[in-house]
């Protein structure tokens, strides 16, 4: 059975020393963010998912969800049980506010704690996980009534919640959306609809479910324009505001999937349920996209978190798996072979598994950190940058990401040879698990259309623009040093084919939309090839200074190695991607329709 150790070493590194997290406690509203409470809860959280929630991953695959026909839905063994402990450990309410119960520590701690969630039981994660992004919701677009109602009852784990967006006949064209609201007289709606795809739409884990469904109001203009988000809980509250009768919202089927198989996604059938609309009528996305963008960065954290888990399994199988000798004689002379280890191709796949699981860590926590700071800055100009960072970064770390990790979750499958095909050895699953992190949260090829159609375009492209200048600050800081010389070419390198990747895009894209079109995907991952050079450069300048104040620890010089491992074997990858781009669309649209 697969293990999981969250990498502690690793994650203090990135938050302590590269990024500096305990600049937060400059604010007032991190005044408690302390390194000692950090590296309390990090170690608290390391201990519950290797001990409680690894053991339970394939479990939940195995088992699956049950739906009953009353609708009602069981987890999988020991679901509940886990979930329960997360809720009497308060890890629901880490990074929210505490107006409302939260504990009100920053969201940079609250990711590489679902980092840890995730890579030990994805399935699991997304039940705590998606209540997040409605707690998000409902602190945004929420009234204050809605949300003395819901919030303190979600923060504290007691219930759960979800977003319900995608219907049979549209998923990413949200314009088509046809469930409907009618108003009542007291003031709420009878909505009527079926939702698809509504992971954790039904479950047995916590007292009550509050839905959030997109609907369009009788009367509403056609397309997006119309669209109203509403709360739906599964149990109506009474007076009191604890959970009554229940609501006509039910599960219908569970979707049969090619993984996560421990959460329940469902077909949710909405008939008149009462529901309560959240802000303005039609202006439902709004509110919306702000919980889904959010979603994204999780997505791409997501991707991370199963990368890291198939590479430790798998750097431990290479290690102990005896076959064939090293090409330059035998390495276990006293025994029939040498470990797999020792083979080149199986240390090129370990080695890139390894070099973008730190790099993917350090852009993930370095958004959150940006998140946490554009909020309680006070330099305007400081919070137009974060704000920024963001919305050009998130489209990348969410289709980046997860694009590389499915290759690198294959390559470590890749590593156990026929083993790897069998389900005992558990790789499988975090192949099968991670496929779906490319398309949820909107399809990687969307990603990449609004990272080029939009996020470049934003404000005049001021967004990178600035992420340049910066770079360029930091070359400039950090040229003189030889010892990282590889890393300060690596990046300027990329940094510059990026530019020109950019503006063959703003020369030619504007003439024929489907040049963007065509290139979106290979630019994205140009993007996300610069953003990992320019963590990995940040790293390296640190454990170098390490190494030169005296410290004895691998740690360091190993952080090198790989840091050389990206620059030199994953970052001339550039190359090709820009190579494409240039080609434009016309191979790529010239063969017929019918003629697929």
């Amino acid at each position: 059975m697969p293990t999981y150790n969250a990498p502690l070493r690793d994650m203090k590194f990135v938050m302590e020393e590269v990024l500096n997290v305990g600049q937060l406690t400059e604010y007032e509203k991190f005044a408690e963010a302390d390194t000692e409470t950090l590296d309390a809860i990090l170690e608290q959280s390391a201990k519950f998912t290797s001990e409680v929630l690894a053991p339970l991953n394939a479990v939940g695959d195995h088992e699956g969800c049950v739906r009953h026909p009353d609708g009602s839905v069981t987890t999988p063994t020991g679901f509940k049980e886990a979930y329960q402990q997360v809720v009497e450990g308060g890890m629901m309410g880490l990074a929210q506010d505490p107006e409302y119960g939260g504990m009100g520590m920053p969201g940079v701690w609250h990711i590489a704690a679902g980092e840890m969630q995730s890579a030990a039981n994805m399935a699991f994660a997304m039940y705590p996980g998606l209540t997040n992004g409605a707690i998000k919701a409902i602190e945004i677009g929420g009234s204050d009534a809605q949300k003395q109602t819901y919030l303190p009852k979600m923060i504290s784990g007691e219930w759960t919640g979800m977003m319900n967006l995608t219907e049979p006949h549209c998923g990413t064209d949200l314009g088509m959306l046809k469930t409907k609201a009618v108003p009542n007289s007291d003031g709420s709606y009878k909505i009527t609809g079926q939702k698809i795809f509504i992971s954790a739409g039904e479950h047995d884990m916590s007292d009550n479910i509050i839905h959030l469904c997109l609907a369009r109001i009788e009367g509403a203009p056609a397309g997006v324009k119309g669209i109203s988000l509403f709360i739906v809980p599964k149990f109506k509250l009474d007076a009191d505001g604890n959970p009554a009768e229940r609501n006509t919202v039910t599960c219908g089927s569970i979707e049969e999937k090619m993984g996560i198989h421990g959460n329940s996604t469902c077909v949710m059938n909405y008939d008149e349920a009462e529901g309560y609309l959240i802000g303005e009528e039609n202006k439902g996305l709004r509110v919306m996209f702000v919980m889904m963008n959010r979603a994204r960065l999780d997505v791409g954290m997501q991707g991370l978190a199963q990368s890291e888990v198939a590479y430790q399994n798998a750097a431990s199988y290479a290690k102990d798996r005896t076959q064939g000798r090293a090409l330059t004689g035998p390495k276990n002379e006293d025994g029939p072979a040498d470990p797999i280890i020792v083979h080149p191709d199986v240390r090129r796949m370990l080695m890139e598994t390894k070099a973008f699981n730190e790099g993917g860590r350090a852009l993930v926590y370095w958004s959150a950190l940006l998140e946490d700071l554009e909020g309680v800055h006070a330099d305007e100009k400081f919070r137009e940058k974060a704000d920024d960072y963001l919305g050009l970064l998130t489209p990348v770390i969410k289709g980046y990401l997860t694009d590389m990790a499915m290759k690198t979750t294959i390559d470590c499958q890749q590593i156990f040879g026929g083993h790897g095909f069998i389900e005992e050895w558990g790789m499988s699953q975090f192949v099968r698990d991670t496929r779906i992190a490319l398309i949820y949260e909107g399809a990687n090829g969307v990603q990449a259309l609004d990272l080029v159609g939009r996020k470049l375009a934003r404000n005049g492209g001021r967004a990178l623009m600035t992420l340049n200048a910066e770079i360029d600050a930091f070359l400039k800081e950090n040229g003189d040093n030889e010892k990282l010389a590889e890393f300060m070419t690596g990046l300027k390198d990329a940094k510059d084919k990026l530019t020109q990747g950019t503006m063959w895009l703003m020369q030619n894209g504007m003439s024929n939309p489907n040049n963007a079109g065509a290139g979106s995907v290979d630019y994205m991952h140009m993007m996300g090839l610069t953003s990992l050079a320019y963590m990995w450069a940040m790293m390296g300048v640190t454990a170098q200074k390490a190494i030169d104040d005296g410290s004895n620890e691998d740690f360091y010089p190993n952080k090198i190695i790989t840091g050389r491992y990206f620059m030199l074997r994953m970052l001339p990858m550039m190359d090709a991607h820009l190579a494409k781009i240039k080609t434009g669309a016309e191979p790529v649209m010239a063969l017929e329709a019918a003629a697929f």
